[in-house]
């Protein structure tokens, strides 16, 4: 049955769009919009756990091309060499719970990805049912790098993906446009996103991995993050905190040539007082994620690569319902911890002033003055991950900053008001089995702030730059999203 199913849906997608041409599940987003969205995964706040997934993964339809013929031929496997359903059950395999589908984009992708991944992913979803599988793509951004695209779970996905990468993906058009690697199409791009009726999601991926140093970027400036979040804040919403390829073997972790990762994670995250903060010290919801980018295994025996399958390694944890709906919106609203080498299994980041009390993604407004409650909890669980280790966390970093409203400087990079105002090891908090607690106050609060917290396995007080053919098991990290906390 599925051999004859898969040609079946091929087809009907194909004729689909040769009758309905572009956009035509468009309209005016509205406030609505949102309403309906949440009330689609409304339910009990105990019913909501968190859930393990992976935002970048790669299939055999990320494809080559034979650039010698005109246009170029597209081969499959030729960029990445796993089916959908293989890195399915993988991701089943290592604890995960949600993937998104993410094949790069090239000249005439946008076609055959329509016909062909999408009838894999249809038939992965049903081989892998206990994995939710979002279908997306790594859209190749006007002038910037790679970013993850997120379409909501819908019967016309494939035709939004299909719109969207074809008119947009600046690497789609043949003979190349140079007119689509500008940020005035980035501009494009987003303006008609907005227009969708079910808005998608946007992480930059590797923010930092053409960047030549410490501060010096590369295809990714602070500015595009600031214009394509302002723009469009419900979908330009983060970015990989810390990026795939980590089972580099000899070589550099993320494959970062330059300026190198930092406890695995980004410059941009990793970096006390640097980008992210710098973002979040605007008041911008711009949150992490860690992915593994997986397109070849480490230790395939045809072509051993640079990747850990989905979840072997990062993890990025959503605080949701099962379901589509609920795990996009953690993932649009901030209810995320990224974490590595199963370091911890779930992380609750809560703020309290009297009787109310928000979460990691949330807002607590506060009168000037008042007392703020915080208590970290997190799970550091008694088993093995998947390197045979049994890691343990070690201290716990809660980190502040101000929110000062927008900046002048589009580029700047630096929150010079970001600290560590608190260092936590074992001695300082209470643990009832593998679940561990810390609780602290915020007295008098006089500016309105967020909040964030990392952990780590290791003794460094701040990540250092990771060298070549490190062994990544040694020194584990997680990062939290901020909780907001500002003067009413």
């Amino acid at each position: 049955m599925k051999a004859i199913l898969q040609p079946l849906i091929a087809l009907t997608l194909a004729a689909l769009v040769g009758i309905c041409g572009f956009a035509q599940e468009t309209r005016p987003a509205t406030a609505n919009d949102n309403r309906v969205l949440m009330a689609a995964s409304a339910g009990p706040a105990e019913e909501r756990t968190w859930i393990a997934g992976d935002s970048h993964i790669h299939s055999h339809w990320s494809a080559g091309y034979d650039r010698e013929s005109d246009p170029p031929e597209l081969i499959k496997g030729a960029d990445a060499n796993y089916s959908t359903p293989m890195n399915a059950e993988k991701a089943r395999e290592f604890g995960l719970g949600w993937m998104v589908t993410t094949d790069h984009g090239g000249p005439n992708h946008s076609r055959f990805n329509m016909v062909h991944a999408y009838a894999e992913l249809t038939e992965s979803r049903t081989a892998v049912p206990e994995v939710l599988q979002f279908y997306g793509m790594e859209l190749n951004m006007p002038a910037m790098d790679h970013h993850t695209l997120i379409i909501p779970n819908t019967e016309d996905e494939w035709k939004v993906l299909f719109n969207i990468e074809s008119q947009f993906d600046r690497a789609e058009p043949w003979p190349p446009d140079p007119s689509r690697n500008t940020e005035a199409w980035g501009f494009r791009a987003l303006t008609y996103m907005n227009t969708l009726r079910r808005l998608p999601l946007m992480f930059a991926n590797h923010p930092s991995r053409s960047a030549t140093g410490i501060g010096e970027y590369g295809l990714d400036e602070p500015h595009e993050f600031r214009n394509y979040n302002d723009l469009a804040p419900e979908i330009y919403r983060g970015m990989e905190g810390a990026p795939g390829h980590q089972a580099a073997g000899t070589g550099q972790r993320g494959a970062y040539r330059n300026a190198a990762t930092l406890g695995g994670f980004d410059q941009m995250t990793a970096i006390v007082g640097g980008l992210w903060d710098s973002l979040l010290g605007e008041g911008r919801r711009f949150w992490i994620v860690a992915s593994s980018d997986s397109h070849r295994h480490y230790k395939d025996p045809s072509k051993p690569g640079i990747d850990f399958w989905p979840g072997e390694y990062h993890k990025t944890y959503v605080y949701a319902y099962r379901s589509y709906d609920d795990i996009l919106d953690g993932l649009r609203n901030g209810r995320i911890f990224a974490v590595s080498g199963d370091l911890i299994t779930q992380l609750d980041l809560t703020a309290a002033s009297g009787a109310t009390e928000v979460q990691m993604g949330a807002t607590l407004r506060v009168a000037p003055g008042s007392d703020v409650d915080v208590t970290i909890r997190f799970r550091d669980p008694e088993t093995p991950n998947h390197n045979g280790d049994n890691p343990s966390v070690r201290r716990v970093d809660l980190i502040m900053g101000e929110i000062k409203g927008p900046v002048s400087d589009r580029d700047l990079d630096r929150n010079e008001t970001t600290a560590v105002i608190a260092r936590f090891t074992e001695a300082d908090w209470t643990s009832n089995g593998d679940v561990h607690t810390i609780t602290t106050s915020l007295p008098s609060l006089d500016r309105s702030v967020y909040l964030r917290v990392r952990g780590t396995s290791g003794d460094e007080a701040e990540p250092a730059m990771d060298p070549r053919g490190e062994n990544v098991w040694l020194e584990l990290w997680f990062y939290s999203n901020p909780i907001f906390v500002e003067l009413r």
